[in-house]
């Protein structure tokens, strides 16, 4: 894999600064808008409070966070069973190739055996040839599926902005 010392851990409430670079630099990667303005609080809250509604784990490769993978736990009406949302894995761009993202996944099975859930899954946009060379190399199989979002109006819903 690599030299360097590597470690995979949960988020804790310390890593909030640099977890929100790194949000900011994985949406520029996926060329997608974020604007974390005014969230941070909700963010912590979802994670570090029980209960937990968003589990995250970092990449810490010689002391410094150099990835994330973000997520939740959710229901298969199809499959009546839970099931694990992997919601992001993001690496930054000089810790890819080097065997993270596999650990970070591998850490993710574990989380999920011990939820009781029998699957992961998870998008990725289209364009993301790494990312999903990534996905089948570690035996993920694709759904021929298309997300779409609905943004619900009015203040009370999200917090706003």
């Amino acid at each position: 894999m690599m030299d360097a010392q590597c470690l995979i851990r949960r988020a804790d409430p310390g890593d909030l600064d640099t977890l929100y670079d790194l949000f900011e630099e994985h949406a520029a990667y996926e060329g997608l808008p974020f604007s974390g303005h005014g969230r941070r609080d909700s963010l912590a809250a979802m994670m570090f409070e029980e209960p937990a509604r968003i589990f995250g784990w970092v990449a810490v490769v010689d002391h410094k966070i150099s990835g994330y993978m973000t997520a939740t736990i959710d229901c298969s009406t199809w499959n009546a069973s839970p099931f694990i949302y992997m919601d992001c894995l993001y690496l930054r761009e000089r810790y890819r190739g080097l065997g993270l993202g596999r650990i970070l996944v591998q850490e993710l099975a574990a989380f999920a055996r011990g939820r009781g859930c029998a699957q992961i899954q998870w998008h990725t946009p289209p364009d993301n040839a790494l990312g999903i060379g990534f996905y089948r190399r570690i035996g993920a199989s694709q759904l021929p599926k298309v997300r779409f979002f609905l943004d619900v109006p009015g203040d009370e819903v999200g917090g706003g902005n």
